[in-house]
């Protein structure tokens, strides 16, 4: 706290915002948010669900497809993915799932943003206004 003597509690607190605005912004650059990583086109992956986590920033599933090729399928954000009815209960490993959604534009990376998921005929609709039909 030595080092913030002599500074105003406004001072601190503009420096404080000013620091969490510049990480913040920096952000996006770090991480797959957004869809520009993505191919337009969408793709369905059927296979089977081999690992679940639903931790932010967005809950991710690792789906195994027929080739035996492991995709990493990002769904929305937790309160997304929770609205559209999916949650860490929903499914397990060794289930089945299709997945419609945009795979990365780098053709050598299995992975993938869902748009909606289907498990035992029940879609879960991660981004409804992006499905294309």
């Amino acid at each position: 706290m030595s080092l913030f003597i002599g500074m105003t509690k406004c001072n601190f607190v503009l420096a404080a915002l000013t620091a969490g605005a510049f990480l913040a912004a920096g952000h996006p650059a770090m991480a797959h948010h957004g869809w520009s990583w993505a191919q337009g086109e969408q793709m369905t992956l059927k296979g089977t669900i081999q690992s679940i986590s639903m931790s932010p920033p967005h809950p991710t599933l690792q789906v195994e497809d027929a080739e035996g090729v492991v995709w990493q399928v990002d769904l929305g954000n937790p309160r997304q993915t929770e609205r559209s009815g999916f949650t860490g209960d929903t499914a397990g490993p060794g289930d089945a799932i299709t997945v419609l959604g945009n795979r990365s534009k780098d053709p050598d990376d299995m992975h993938m943003k869902a748009v909606r998921i289907t498990i035992d005929g029940q879609n879960y609709d991660m981004y409804p206004e992006r499905i294309q039909d």
